[in-house]
């Protein structure tokens, strides 16, 4: 039996998601997957990826790549959200496959005309949420669909993020500026609204209705300690600050996130990196204008009531859950130390559910996606989630962004209409 040649593909962003994860997954597997051309606006990025995949050929601007006749199996866009829609409009109608970042645009609108392009050109759309991918989430969505906790009676989701991860992404980051990237609601919990519509849809029903509140609290000029500088290395006089970016300049830090700020890990580079970019400002001062904490109620056509909680104030990263049914309890956590738990109502007996373990970024799910996007392309299979599927987790997102705003419930049916998304139950 002769073997399968790798499928070729095609890097939109190399970034940190683009080079460390898609660009490294090719690196480590060249039998599944091969880069031959990368795309991006900085030459040194580009550089970095032709380095480690000598077969890709250096592309400035989407429109570079589309002008030429350099084409491939599938397109991996990992570019800046805002950048997201015309790539992947590109990618589909030259006939490319597409495996898209979240969210897979900058508003709803653009996102439905994604799916819809997908549906025209006949070409498989699938989005990077990859808690699905997780030995963690499956493990969880099992028990839900098993029933044995019952009918669902309420859900609480939380998104903890780890404080210093909230001053690096969503003070000082790519996403501190909602009007060059999106709400920090869609593009943080996209990934939440797409887990919980994937356990209790079948269940439960679709979200019928939803409200929001939140704001940004800490992040401001009038909260910064006194005698705060600009720069966290003016030096800052203030003692234990969680936000200190002097955090960068410990050595053992070699990944995610000191590899966002600089490709030049020595001490020099990085106190380069503190000097003259984002990376070394004063939380306080730095600008951002996106919530640090953010509450979404939801009511499903059963009747359960769901809330998820997003706030960039944590101790460590990590996901909470708690499911209350007719008949048991379950509760866990999506971290360091993942674990599920079920209590019966009726014995009062816990249960520790057992999960496989994992290996790679976010809990396995990095690597998780990559293959069963692979594996739906060599066998001409439907993604586990189709694009129609994942833009649910978008209306909702959106959704609650404008409830935010306006202070209204939201009709969700309504909404969805005013921009031609279908309900998932709609197929």
């Amino acid at each position: 039996m002769g073997s399968r040649r790798p499928t070729t593909a095609v890097l939109i962003g190399a970034g940190q998601r683009g080079h460390f994860v898609y660009g490294r997954y090719a690196v480590d597997n060249p039998d599944r997957l091969r880069f031959v051309a990368v795309v991006d606006p900085d030459p040194a990025r580009r550089s970095r990826f032709v380095d480690t995949h000598p077969a890709a050929r250096a592309f400035e601007s989407v429109a570079e790549w589309l002008a030429s006749d350099h084409r491939a199996d599938v397109s991996v866009v990992a570019s800046p959200d805002r950048a997201h829609h015309g790539a992947v409009v590109g990618a589909l109608r030259t006939g490319h496959h597409v495996l898209v970042e979240k969210p897979m645009a900058a508003t709803l609108a653009e996102s439905v005309e994604l799916v819809d392009a997908a549906e025209a050109t006949k070409r498989t759309l699938a989005v990077c949420h990859v808690l699905r991918y997780t030995p963690f989430f499956s493990t969880l969505h099992d028990v839900v669909a098993s029933g044995r906790l019952g009918d669902l009676i309420t859900v609480e989701h939380r998104e903890n993020l780890w404080a210093f991860h909230m001053a690096h992404s969503f003070v000082r980051g790519n996403w501190s500026n909602e009007a060059e990237s999106t709400p920090m609601i869609v593009q943080k919990c996209c990934h939440d609204f797409d887990i919980l519509q994937w356990n209790l849809t079948s269940s439960a029903g679709e979200v019928v209705r939803l409200s929001s509140v939140g704001s940004l609290l800490e992040f401001r000029p009038d909260r910064a300690p006194h005698g705060a500088t600009e720069r966290c290395i003016a030096p800052c006089p203030i003692e234990a600050c969680p936000y200190d970016a002097r955090r960068y300049l410990n050595p053992s830090w070699r990944g995610w996130p000191v590899e966002v700020i600089t490709d030049d890990l020595s001490q020099d580079g990085r106190l380069k990196a503190l000097r003259d970019g984002p990376w070394g400002r004063c939380v306080y001062t730095a600008g951002s204008d996106v919530v640090d904490h953010q509450v979404v109620t939801m009511e499903l056509a059963s009747g359960t009531s769901v809330v998820l909680v997003m706030h960039g104030h944590s101790g460590q990263e990590e996901r909470t859950m708690r499911y209350d049914g007719t008949r048991a309890t379950l509760r866990a956590r999506f971290g360091k130390d993942a674990a599920i738990e079920i209590i019966d109502h009726a014995s009062g007996r816990s249960e520790d559910v057992p999960i496989r373990a994992s290996t790679g970024g976010h809990g396995g799910g990095d690597t998780g996606v990559v293959e069963a996007f692979l594996h739906s392309i060599e066998s001409g299979s439907p993604p586990l989630t189709s694009a129609a599927e994942s833009l649910e987790s978008h209306v909702l997102a959106f959704g609650a962004e404008q409830a935010r705003r306006t202070g209204d419930v939201l009709d969700v049916a309504s909404y969805r209409a005013t921009v031609g998304a279908r309900s998932p139950s709609a197929g």
